[in-house]
């Protein structure tokens, strides 16, 4: 019974075909199909929120593989729509993998399989799926893990090739759901592994489009207008403004002068591209577009990283400081909330920097 409901889903959903790709009505569809309804609330207060901190921890990363044979992973994901805070004041109803943005960090190795539980919980009220960059099957794996609320599916799939991929949800209004959230990052790390270093961090980059500006207090609600004419209120990276600096929730990571931090970036988009750039400091190496079967390259400043794609770059800093992560588009950092900061903590070394020589 559960397999013809969740055919009945694929048909109303029109995937399979274009709609999977381009099916991005004005109104989110139900499980059946219908447009969705909206109720209409006072927005001018912020909504009560589901969870403390929508944005998820950069530290929070499974350690690195230090095996010679491949193995089976058992991973759950778990689709949850939650009202969380934007900033101080500000609210908004994420789209979600495990009520985080980014989704949680998946680590595999070449030739690993993963045997993959999607759940949709009855709380929600729209079909999810994942699409993984990573997964060589039709879609992804989208079709064979759309669900409806209440719904759960299963996919098993062998990683591969290497390299560091998005995964993202790819129903109808694929934008909608990318935007509010729905992206993470799967690693398959080569049979060889990766250089060690002494910190990881996992940063995720994506739009809000509201339909109030940025830093109007109330709940906001997502605005299809706005993202068609691709003018976000917000540019976030893990999902609030300004997440993971010292004013909010910390620094993303803390780490010696003399140590070597990694961090893992995907952009979710849906639409921007992101100029990946530490303020102070640069790339010392950097992975293009996550591919681990090509050479990195080194002391990057700026770096370009499309929608749907990540980037693995390492940075070190020989004096203390806090080190701003931006996009360089750097309206996006002043006005919209881009940013978050790698802390370095040691001995000044004034014949280095020297913030004040006289």
């Amino acid at each position: 019974m559960l397999e013809v409901t969740r055919r009945r889903t694929l048909q109303a959903l029109g995937l399979g075909g274009a709609a999977s790709v381009a099916g991005c009505a004005s109104n989110a569809p139900t499980a059946d199909g219908s447009a969705a309804t909206t109720t209409v609330q006072d927005t001018s207060t912020p909504a009560a929120t589901d969870v403390d901190r929508i944005a998820a921890d950069p530290t929070d990363i499974p350690d690195p593989i230090d095996r010679d044979e491949p193995t089976e992973h058992d991973i759950t994901l778990r689709s949850e729509e939650v009202t969380a805070e934007i900033e101080d004041g500000v609210t908004f109803t994420y789209m979600t993998y495990g009520g985080q943005v980014p989704g949680p960090f998946i680590r595999v190795r070449l030739g690993d399989t993963v045997n993959l539980t999607f759940e949709n919980p009855e709380s929600n009220s729209l079909p999810h799926n994942v699409d993984f960059h990573a997964c060589a099957g039709p879609g992804g794996g989208a079709e064979a893990t759309t669900t409806a609320p209440g719904e759960t599916a299963e996919l098993r799939f062998q990683a591969t090739y290497p390299g560091a991929y998005i995964y993202h949800c790819a129903v109808p209004n694929l934008d909608m759901h990318i935007s509010a959230g729905m992206f993470g990052i799967i690693l398959v790390e080569p049979e060889e592994g990766l250089p060690e270093v002494d910190h990881e961090a996992y940063l995720g980059q994506h739009e809000l489009y509201t339909d109030k500006a940025a830093g109007t207090d109330g709940h906001h609600e997502f605005d299809m207008e706005s993202m068609r004419n691709e003018e976000p209120s917000y540019v976030l990276m893990n999902g609030e403004k300004y997440a993971w600096t010292p004013g909010v929730h910390g620094p993303a990571v803390t780490a010696g002068t003399d140590e070597t931090v990694r961090v893992f970036f995907v952009d979710g988009g849906p639409n921007l591209a992101s100029s990946f750039h530490p303020i102070g400091s640069v790339w010392e190496k950097l992975y293009p577009d996550g591919s681990l079967s090509t050479e990195p390259q080194t002391h990057i400043q700026t770096r370009e990283v499309p929608p749907g794609s990540t980037t693995i770059a390492t940075m070190n800093s020989p004096v203390p400081g806090d080190f701003k992560i931006v996009d360089h588009s750097l309206s996006r950092v002043a006005r919209k909330g881009c940013m978050a900061v790698v802390r370095a903590e040691g001995e000044e070394r004034p014949e280095i920097f020297d913030a004040d020589p006289e």
